[in-house]
């Protein structure tokens, strides 16, 4: 769980931008001072959930007089029709903070519920559903925890904590061996190293090298993938991307890799459809 210490900021600053220098001028303008009622945020489809605590935060940072009841914790699945969270107090008050923490919990419930589709096609296979830095600016490390939220395991954070190397890499340092040489001389003890191939000719010249940890096996065909993993026989990790659409997943799975990243769950998750009703 993400301490509230990552997350305020983050909805604090959405906060600011939506009531902008002055407030909100309609409630100021409608909303008799001292009115007081209930609401819920109340699933319109089923799905799993996240973003529910950050949705709380929002309303509690716009007040913290707000009575705020949890009727579903990040991670539960739940169906349409579902109550998720009820907040009560100042009227006024739910609906400043209405659409940030709506934004926040339909962009976030979408990619755990997409992340969770995806995770049901790998029943009864070891691979795991990773995600990418394929995120939104500003918000990965919530979109990450959403990932998790839905089943799925996080790919490193960002360009700081691995050393993955890429075609491009490859092209740049002048071949596989000179790259690999060149990483395991910088990498600390704690940092792993993942390199990229497209062709089984190349992985198999990365396992006659060594020191890669991780293979990313990119933009292959099934069958390709099957080759790849009777070829590493355990050696490395290997992580199969590129092309990972949900039909696709259940066969990609059966071919014993042991992750297959998917971008779309962060750059594509459709926003769950969630609503605030007094």
């Amino acid at each position: 769980m993400l301490p509230d210490l990552l997350l305020e900021p983050l909805v604090r600053a959405a906060l600011i931008e939506d009531l902008g220098p002055m407030g909100d001028a309609t409630c100021r303008a409608v909303i008799p001072p001292g009115l007081t009622y209930a609401a819920q945020l109340n699933a319109r489809a089923a799905g799993v959930a996240s973003g529910l605590r950050i949705a709380a935060m929002a309303f509690r940072l716009v007040d913290p007089a707000l009575r705020i009841e949890p009727l579903r914790t990040d991670g539960q699945p739940f169906a349409a029709g579902d109550p998720l969270l009820r907040i009560s107090g100042s009227a006024s008050s739910i609906l400043m903070a209405e659409r940030v923490a709506l934004n926040f919990a339909g962009r976030l419930t979408g990619i755990a519920t997409l992340t969770a589709a995806f995770v049901a096609q790998t029943a009864r296979h070891k691979a795991r559903i990773t995600c990418t830095r394929k995120t939104t600016p500003g918000l990965r490390a919530v979109e990450k925890e959403a990932v998790r939220h839905g089943g799925g395991a996080n790919h490193r954070y960002g360009l700081s904590d691995a050393i993955l190397i890429k075609d491009n890499h490859i092209a740049a340092a002048g071949g596989v061996r000179a790259v690999l040489a060149a990483a395991m001389a910088a990498r600390s003890h704690m940092m792993r190293i993942e390199i990229e191939v497209d062709r089984l000719d190349q992985l198999a010249e990365v396992l006659a090298i060594g020191g890669a940890d991780v293979v990313l096996l990119d933009n292959m065909t099934t069958p390709q993938l099957a080759e790849a993993v009777a070829l590493a026989a355990g050696r490395v990790v290997l992580e199969a991307s590129g092309n990972m659409a949900l039909p696709r997943i259940a066969e990609v799975a059966a071919t014993g890799v042991d992750y297959i990243s998917v971008g779309a769950l962060t750059h594509s998750a459709p926003v769950l459809d969630l609503g605030l009703d007094f």
